[in-house]
């Protein structure tokens, strides 16, 4: 995948994604996510490696947030309805190009950005044209561990996975 060898930033969707895209609603109007722990390896693992890790997600949720803070990624935005506001803004603060990113998606409103990057991804369960426009589509399904399939081929890809299995084992 020579793409992934050029990642310099992953940009993570989140319902879908990061979430198998269920939304639980208790009775008194709280929501909550499942997220899968080895996503959370995943996104570590690019941290070490130098790779910075961003969230761009159209909802607002304090366990999207909360998940966030846990992972340490410092470019969260959220309540975006046009994703590409915040993808300028980070290239400009990053002196990247479109090729230097990798973005996973799920959905019709992840084309925009998937279109852009010079590493779109796609979870398994994808709508047909997020997979299409995918250069990789990951074995895994959102919020099954998708997440690390991702951060594990590009890590794989510019020969810094070996690093990282020497650090955490």
């Amino acid at each position: 995948m020579d793409q992934a060898k050029q990642v310099k930033l992953a940009i993570l969707d989140i319902d879908g994604v990061m979430t198998d895209g269920r939304i639980v609603i208790d009775d008194n109007g709280v929501e909550q996510r499942n997220f899968n722990i080895k996503d959370g390896l995943g996104v570590v693992a690019m941290q070490m490696s130098g790779i910075e890790v961003a969230i761009i997600t159209s909802k607002k949720s304090g366990s999207v947030r909360h998940r966030a803070e846990e992972l340490k990624i410092k470019r969260f935005h959220e309540g975006i309805k046009k994703k590409t506001e915040p993808y300028e803004q980070m290239l400009a603060e990053l002196g990247i190009g479109d090729a230097e990113v990798a973005y996973v998606g799920d959905d019709l409103v992840d084309l925009s950005l998937m279109k852009r990057v010079g590493m779109p991804i796609a979870v398994a369960d994808a709508v047909p044209e997020v997979r299409a426009a995918a250069a990789w589509v990951t074995p895994s399904k959102g919020g099954h561990g998708a997440v690390r399939e991702a951060a594990e081929m590009i890590l794989k890809a510019q020969g810094k996975w070996d690093a990282i299995l020497a650090k955490i084992s």
